[in-house]
């Protein structure tokens, strides 16, 4: 995968609409066949919204849904889940969620996603200093591990920081998680500032 970076605030900007930055996202991540949970926590009265999708399409229909409603935030899971998940919610949104997907529910590892996030209070938004200093340590960190052989990764600006996300194909046992725990660590150990922090607890 040739380096790309994806940065929704500038692509909102720029004209595009919430369903083309969600595409682009989607067409960058998902596979089609595989089965990804969408995710609204802190929903308001809605509380938690969740829905399990194999279709991009109507993954993106979805999430275009949502827009206008100015939740905290929207997430999917990056790495495929069980398709018995489906029974949940097929291919549609639902309110007051209680079982979400679990550790034990990712099916294999196909991401590995590095979060850099500014250091800051919980519930604050970063500066725009301190949002630039989450890009920039995001493009340091890809230059130096490009450099020792690994491949490019996908570098997406979350509006507060930065995340790199690199192609991998791993089970989802003990083993790769102690892996991917003890790559986050060197990384953090190595990278993170008194500004910036690498999370080293996105291992799961």
């Amino acid at each position: 995968m040739s380096s790309q970076e994806v940065h929704p605030i500038a692509g909102l900007t720029a004209g595009r609409s919430v369903a083309d930055i969600v595409r682009r996202a989607v067409d960058l991540l998902f596979r089609c066949g595989d089965v990804a949970e969408v995710r609204v926590p802190k929903a308001g009265r809605h509380r938690t919204i969740s829905g399990y999708f194999s279709d991009p399409t109507r993954l993106v229909e979805e999430v275009e849904r949502l827009d206008g409603n100015r939740f905290p935030g929207v997430y999917w899971t990056i790495n495929p889940v069980s398709s018995a998940l489906l029974g949940r919610a097929d291919h549609k949104l639902k309110a007051f969620v209680e079982n979400t997907t679990s550790d034990a529910d990712i099916l294999r590892r196909l991401c590995l996603p590095v979060d850099l996030d500014p250091r800051r209070p919980s519930g604050i938004s970063s500066s725009d200093a301190e949002h630039t200093a989450a890009l920039e340590m995001a493009r340091s960190i890809r230059a130096e591990l490009t450099a020792d052989g690994w491949p490019e990764p996908v570098l997406a600006d979350s509006g507060n920081g930065a995340h790199l996300l690199y192609r991998l194909d791993l089970p989802n046992d003990a083993e790769s998680t102690a892996l991917v725990k003890n790559v986050l660590e060197a990384l953090a150990n190595r990278h993170s500032s008194e500004v910036v922090a690498v999370d080293a607890t996105t291992y799961n």
